[in-house]
């Protein structure tokens, strides 16, 4: 199969193996219609192995890590199963060492289909497949999708509660209370731990609910609310004013679209102001900078994109030349562009003679939410064609 490709599964009960030539956890999920777990006990893996219709079995014997789907026995509020890989190593990446993912007959062991998702980079975890219902029949679908924060990445976005303390002590007791013994582990091998990945504090999901997010350089928000992806059309607006001595600055706000191999696949910007049939539009171009509120926006209706789009980044670059020491109070912020509401705002607080500068991206996760991050990186760019390989790097 191909990145994206899907195909009926021939067999009801299936295994989906996953191999590398570094050493992997395989888990699944188990997702609604909304994308969503029901429950942390829909996630299962190496210390959670049973959930209902899925299974996991460990690596043993020369049989790698694999996820048993029984179709049959999949309750009907399941709309697809996904199946994840992540490193044992936490300092490990994917790069160069893909993994391949093998659906067998789970009664016969024959192969049904194979899947090596494109060249990868500094992804630790990854979607490799998912097994999902379309109008009452069973499919898979190659997805091949990387998280550069590991298992944990995977399982808050799918929403499984995952726990960023550290562990509390251990209290003192008189003595050990009696137990069922331990299923021995294979001989040389550690037991694993008894729950997922801690996620660190930075990677806590910050979503709409909280109401209106200033952000910080680096920090990210979910554009979630009420447990849902917020889809509604959005607008980023972009602003500036000269420093001091009041002389103009033309600068110029794009919009560069991404695939999910980070290769561009479209830009607006003042020379092309609407992409995507009109799916993203730009409010075309302020040659002064002066003047309240934004000095440019960019509209992008989110439900309108096109599937392979997973990725936007909004630049600003100095057409002319000007340095961007010559503007203050640079901002970006992200409005309900039905509303008028203003939803997230990072405002860069320093400049750099540079003439071009990466303010955020939002990027499409693998469950249907947009998720916004700050950037503000600035760079030697002069155009938005000069703007891509920068802004591609930053995804």
């Amino acid at each position: 199969m191909t990145q994206g490709g899907n195909a009926p599964l021939t067999a009801a009960r299936v295994t989906v193996e996953v191999t590398a030539p570094k050493a992997l956890d395989v888990s699944g999920l188990l997702l609604t219609e909304s994308g969503k777990v029901r429950s942390d006990a829909d996630f299962v893996f190496f210390n959670a192995p049973n959930g209902p219709g899925v299974t996991h079995r460990p690596a043993s014997g020369g049989a790698p890590d694999a996820i048993t789907v029984d179709t049959g026995a999949v309750p009907a509020g399941i709309d697809k199963i996904v199946v994840t890989a992540s490193l044992d190593d936490a300092g490990a990446t994917f790069a160069g060492t893909e993994p391949t993912a093998t659906l067998r007959d789970a009664d016969t062991g024959a192969v049904l289909l194979t899947f090596t998702p494109p060249r990868l980079t500094r992804e630790t975890a990854l979607v490799v497949v998912e097994v999902y219902r379309r109008a009452g029949a069973w499919k898979v679908r190659a997805v091949g999708q990387g998280y550069a924060n590991g298992l944990a990445g995977i399982a808050t976005d799918f929403g499984v509660s995952v726990d960023d303390s550290p562990a509390p002590p251990p209290m003192p007791t008189a003595a050990p209370a009696a137990a069922a013994p331990a299923a021995p582990a294979a001989a040389g091998t550690p037991p694993k731990p008894v729950t997922p990945p801690a996620v660190p504090a930075s990677l806590t999901k910050v979503t709409l609910d909280k109401g209106r997010i200033s952000l910080t350089k680096g920090g990210s928000v979910s554009l979630e609310k009420n447990g849902k992806p917020f889809l509604a059309a959005v607008r980023m607006g972009l602003g500036w004013e000269p420093a001091a001595g009041g002389r103009s600055v033309d600068l110029d706000a794009s919009c560069i679209a991404f695939d999910a191999q980070r290769n561009k696949i479209e830009t607006a910007w003042f020379m092309k102001l609407s992409i995507f049939n009109g799916a993203i539009a730009h409010s075309g171009d302020n040659l002064t900078g002066e003047g309240a509120g934004d000095d440019e926006s960019i509209t992008v209706h989110l439900e309108g994109l096109p599937p392979e789009v997973c990725g936007l980044v909004f630049v600003v670059n100095s057409f002319s030349g000007q340095k961007f020491t010559a503007v203050k109070n640079a901002y970006c912020r992200l409005l309900d562009a039905g509303s008028g509401q203003e939803l997230v705002r990072f405002d860069l607080t320093s400049s750099e003679p540079q003439t071009g500068v990466v303010m955020c991206k939002l990027v499409r996760q693998y469950s249907g939410e947009w998720v916004m991050t700050a950037i503000g990186e600035y760079v030697s760019a002069k155009t938005a064609r000069a703007m891509v390989k920068p802004a591609g790097a930053m995804l």
